[in-house]
């Protein structure tokens, strides 16, 4: 079980204050584990950090990836166990307008955690997190595994296809050959939607700012489809893989990369999702759709067969109920103003560990 191993355990996550890095983070406290956090500010106002910072983390360092000097010294005084790094530039559509910015806090920030941890001659796995994206995508129904091509129509799937060479390269030419250092593996995973989500440009945030605002909701690629994934889900992989890295170590299969993905059964459309949510969520809006805009994938998906084989991991959460949750929290938070959000996020993550008894 997850909290026999995570239980007492140091971890570091970067990328804290995002939506994934403060799900992620309550969890971990919930296993056991002392939670301490390296990222920027939350990104967004409203933020699901604000609901979780109290209880979640012990210590906390308010800082730039690309800060090296600062990194350096948060993972030598830390003395991480296992390190998950989320910190990034995570938005398509941002890497059109600040590509340096995001080719810097996706490639350079990742190898800069790496020489962090180099630098301490820390034994502490990584968890390097990066995208679906990452994937030389040729839009067909083909499902990409974890050895086929990378590359990147836009600027920010270049820069998570990068990211995933200088992992390879950094894994095989210093840790492995180092035996001081730990293992080293990183985690693919795309349309990761759930409570707390604010982001800019996607889907879930979008339609509830249209109805906290009363207006008409503007879908860009309405008939695109996507493998939706609850973020619990996505987490629940990181979860396993890290407890397989340590416990296996860096000559194993374990450390290389892993897709985590729903599979087919959760490839919907965007007007799908869209109809889903306004089952839960109130009122009724009018949509629209956005005509023009910058290049955007239309169809991929990804085999998670490595990740069922080697983890013994599969999803859990159907579409629907992937939907219903997510636009329950956003409910409860914005709508009924449950005053405990709190409470109400860690009885959704302890919904999604009883699904296993199922």
């Amino acid at each position: 079980m997850l909290i026999a191993f995570y239980s007492g355990k140091r971890i570091l996550i970067t990328g804290h204050t995002g939506f994934k890095g403060s799900w992620l983070a309550l969890w971990l406290k919930k296993l056991g584990a002392t939670v301490v956090g390296y990222s920027k500010p939350a990104p967004t106002d409203p933020n699901l950090y604000s609901v979780v910072r109290e209880h979640a983390v012990t210590e906390e360092v308010i800082a730039d990836i690309n800060d090296a000097r600062k990194l350096r010294e948060a993972v030598a005084r830390f003395q991480p166990d296992i390190i998950f790094h989320l910190a990034a530039q995570p938005l398509v559509r941002r890497s059109y307008v600040e590509p340096v910015e995001t080719f810097a806090t996706n490639v350079i920030g990742t190898i800069n955690l790496m020489e962090a941890v180099r630098a301490a001659k820390s034994a502490a796995a990584l968890i390097l997190i990066t995208t679906d994206k990452c994937y030389e995508n040729r839009e067909w129904d083909y499902a990409y595994r974890e050895n086929d091509a990378l590359g990147g129509h836009d600027t920010y799937s270049a820069s998570k296809a990068a990211a995933e060479i200088a992992i390879q390269s950094w894994r095989e030419s210093f840790f492995k050959t180092n035996g001081e250092l730990g293992p080293v593996a990183s985690a693919r995973a795309g349309n990761v939607i759930g409570g707390g989500d604010y982001a800019e440009d996607r889907i879930v945030p979008d339609a509830l700012r249209a109805v906290l605002a009363g207006r008409e909701l503007v879908m860009r690629n309405p008939a695109a489809t996507r493998p939706w994934q609850h973020v619990l889900d996505c987490l629940h992989g990181y979860l396993i893989l890290a407890q397989k890295l340590v416990e296996r170590g860096k000559d194993s299969e374990m450390a290389s990369a892993f897709n985590f993905g729903p599979g087919p059964h959760s490839d919907f459309p965007v007007k799908r999702v869209v109809d889903e949510l306004f089952r839960v969520l109130p009122g009724k809006l009018s949509t629209g759709q956005q005509l023009a805009g910058p290049h955007e994938a239309g169809k991929l998906n990804l085999a998670i067969d490595k990740a069922t084989t080697l983890l013994d991991w599969t999803p859990r959460w159907h579409f629907e109920e992937i939907i219903r949750r997510t636009a329950e929290w956003y409910n409860e938070r914005h709508f009924k103003k449950n005053p405990d959000m709190l409470e109400y996020s860690l009885r959704q993550i302890e919904a999604f560990e009883s699904s296993s008894q199922r």
